[in-house]
């Protein structure tokens, strides 16, 4: 009797090649350590996350420009219940401030949740996944 295998349809990360992804240059540059986003050559908006349109005047003429690599953790979070597959528990997320006026919403990785305090320094951490990609979270800076 044939063996089937049936492969889960539950994959929580995109793909991120050229052919699937229209930010695939986002993944690129995070695998060799650049945080970026988009930034619009007509009106200068600079949205979060990376966009193929300006969300602010509709154009498509975007250039990749690099964010910066450390910053504040505001808030966080422990999630202990319903952790999804593959994640450590507790999960932590927060509210990571990188620059005046962008605040993201990031995994926190590396640290207990009593090591944690708001206001503290963390710093991107890029960790390769299965499928040759990469997902970014942050961690504290020693």
């Amino acid at each position: 009797m044939e063996e089937k295998i049936y492969w889960s349809s539950i994959d929580l990360f995109p793909l991120e090649t050229e052919e699937h992804n229209r930010i695939f240059p986002f993944y690129e540059n995070l695998r060799q350590g650049r945080f970026t986003t988009t930034k619009c050559k007509g009106c200068g908006a600079q949205p979060w996350p990376p966009r193929v349109v300006c969300p602010e005047c509709m154009s498509d003429n975007l250039e990749w420009v690099d964010l910066p690599t450390t910053g504040i953790l505001d808030t966080f979070t422990v999630e202990e219940i319903g952790v999804p597959m593959g994640f450590e528990t507790p999960l932590i997320h927060g509210l990571v401030k990188i620059k005046d006026g962008l605040t993201l919403f990031s995994r926190i990785t590396d640290a207990k949740p009593d090591g944690l305090r708001e206001g503290m320094k963390v710093k991107l951490k890029v960790i390769p996944i299965d499928r040759n990609r990469v997902i970014y979270a942050f961690t504290p800076e020693k």
